[in-house]
C-alpha cells in the first residue's frame, strides 16, 4: 500500500493553503514524522518551499497534463518511504477545467484517485456562521471525496472563532484548528507568486515560526488521524531524458523545473550537471544536452547580458548538440530581452525572438502541443502537454511552418497557433513541459 496521505485544500484561492501547508509539515517534522510533500496541478514554486519544510523534495501531481501511468509513478516518488504524505491543492479545491471525470486538473481529483481525505482551509475574515454553509457545499458538491474537517485561518479573536464554531457544529463538521489573523504569516511574493524558497532569507525562521503556531493552535493527532492510505502505486513511466549528460542553468533566474523531470531523468540513468549564468558559468563542454529552465531572467536581464562566457558557451554548445528553453529560458536564447524599465538587453541570439516585460500581459494556461519537426523533445508529432504562465510578449512575429516548434492548443482543444521556435539544434517555447509521448 502507498503511504496514508491528505490533501489541504480550500474553496477559493488566498486562503492560506501554502501557510497552513508548510505549518503542519514542519511541525510533523518536528515530532520525527517522515513528511512527504505533493502539489496538485502545475506549480514549480511551492514544491521548493515544502522541500524546506520536510527535508525531502515533493513533487507535482496534475490530473489532466500527466496520463494515469505518469501521474501513479509520481505518486509512489511522494509514497516512497512516508509515514504521511501532505498534498497541497491549488486554486478552489473543484476547480479545474472542462473535462472528463478525473482529468480535469482540480484538487479533487487527486484527493479521490489516491483516497486521501480533504482538510479545508476555511479563510474567515469577514465571516462568521456563514463559513459552515460554504464547507457544506465542499462536503457534498462531489461524492467521490471525503471532508476531514476543516482548519480556520485568519481568525480576529476568539468571540469570532467561537461564531464560527458553532456554524460548523450545527452541520457537523470537525474544527481541526484554527490560526489567527496575522501579517506576519504572509510569505513575501511577486509577479508568478510567492518569491522562491532560495531567495526567502529568513525562510528557517519563518518555517519554525510556522510550526510553533501549528504546535498551538492546530490537532495535530487529529489530523494524523485522519489521514488515510491510498491504493499500491508502481513507479516507472517517468519522463525521458534529453540525453544522458545534461546541462541544466540553476541559479536565482533559472529554477522552474518540475521535480518529476528531474527525477524521471535520473531514474534512467541520466546525470545532471548544474551550472550557473548568473555567475557568467558556461554549459560544461563535456555535457550532451542543455535545458535552461524558466524562472527570473527578467529580473537579472543586465547581468545575463554581461555574462560573455554563459553566453559565448552557450551559442558553441549549440552548434552541435541540443539546448532547449523553457520559457526564461526561451528569452534568454532569443536576440534581447526588454525589462519592466523598458531598457533591451542582448541575449543569445540562438533564436529569432525578441521578448519584453515592459507592458505585462498574463498569459496563463496549459498547452497541448504537437511537435511540427524532430526535436530534443521528440520527433515530429508528439503530443506534448504543458503549461504557460507568464507576463512576457513577444516582440517579434509569431513563427512560420519552418521556424516553429510545435502547433498548440490550450486545454479544451481551442487552437493557439504556432507557438516556440526552433533553429538547428536549440528549441525553446513558453510552455514548461509535464508530460510527453
Amino acid at each position: 500500500m502507498s503511504a496514508p496521505g491528505l490533501l489541504i485544500a480550500a474553496p477559493r484561492s488566498s486562503s492560506g493553503k501554502t501557510t497552513v501547508t508548510l505549518a503542519l509539515m514542519r511541525a510533523l517534522r518536528r515530532r520525527g514524522v517522515a513528511v512527504r510533500g505533493a502539489k496538485c496541478g502545475p506549480d514549480y514554486i511551492d514544491p521548493a518551499f515544502h522541500q524546506a519544510a520536510t527535508g525531502f523534495p515533493s513533487f507535482n501531481l496534475d490530473s489532466f497534463a500527466m496520463p494515469d501511468a505518469l501521474l501513479d509513478s509520481v505518486a509512489a516518488l511522494v509514497s516512497g518511504q512516508a509515514d504521511i504524505v501532505v498534498a497541497e491543492g491549488s486554486m478552489g479545491l473543484f476547480d479545474g477545467i472542462v473535462a472528463g471525470e478525473g482529468r480535469t486538473g482540480a484538487n479533487a481529483d487527486i484527493a479521490a484517485r489516491y483516497g486521501w481525505p480533504v482538510v479545508l482551509v476555511l479563510d474567515v475574515s469577514g465571516a462568521a456562521q456563514s463559513a459552515a454553509a460554504m464547507a457544506l457545499g465542499c462536503v457534498h458538491y462531489d461524492p467521490r471525496i471525503r471532508i476531514a474537517g476543516v482548519i480556520l485561518n485568519k481568525v480576529a479573536s476568539a468571540r469570532h472563532r467561537r461564531l464560527v464554531e458553532a456554524g460548523l457544529a450545527r452541520v457537523g463538521i470537525p474544527v481541526l484548528g484554527a490560526l489567527m489573523r496575522d501579517a506576519g504569516l504572509v510569505l513575501p511574493e511577486r509577479h508568478l507568486g510567492l518569491v522562491q524558497a532560495r531567495e526567502t532569507g529568513d525562510l528557517e525562521a519563518r518555517l519554525d515560526h510556522l510550526a510553533d503556531l501549528a504546535e498551538a493552535g492546530l490537532d495535530l493527532d487529529a489530523i494524523l488521524a485522519a489521514a488515510r492510505e491510498g491504493p499500491a502505486l508502481i513507479a516507472g513511466a517517468l519522463p525521458r531524458p534529453p540525453g544522458q549528460r545534461i546541462a541544466v542553468a540553476s541559479d536565482a533566474a533559472f529554477s522552474f523545473l518540475y521535480p518529476h523531470m528531474e527525477a524521471g531523468w535520473r531514474e534512467l540513468g541520466a546525470e545532471l550537471v548544474p551550472f550557473s549564468p548568473l555567475a557568467d558559468e558556461a554549459p560544461p563542454a563535456d555535457c550532451d544536452a542543455c535545458w535552461l529552465p524558466g524562472g527570473y531572467p527578467e529580473l537579472h536581464a543586465g547581468r545575463i547580458a554581461a555574462a560573455s562566457r554563459f553566453l559565448g558557451g552557450l551559442r558553441a554548445f549549440g552548434t552541435d548538440r541540443p539546448v532547449h528553453g523553457e520559457c526564461g529560458g526561451y528569452m534568454v536564447l532569443g536576440e534581447s530581452l526588454e525589462d519592466a524599465d523598458g531598457v533591451a538587453h542582448a541575449m543569445a541570439g540562438l533564436l529569432p525572438v525578441a521578448t519584453s516585460y515592459r507592458t505585462r500581459r498574463l498569459h496563463l494556461g496549459y498547452r497541448v502541443a504537437t511537435l511540427v519537426a524532430d526535436a530534443v523533445l521528440g520527433p515530429a508529432g508528439s503530443r506534448l502537454v504543458g503549461h504557460e504562465f507568464h507576463y512576457a510578449s513577444e516582440l517579434t512575429p509569431r513563427p512560420g511552418l519552418d521556424l516553429a516548434l510545435a502547433e498548440v492548443t490550450d486545454a479544451e482543444g481551442v487552437p493557439l497557433g504556432l507557438a516556440g521556435h526552433r533553429q538547428g539544434r536549440v528549441t525553446g517555447s513558453f510552455f514548461h513541459l509535464i508530460a510527453g509521448t
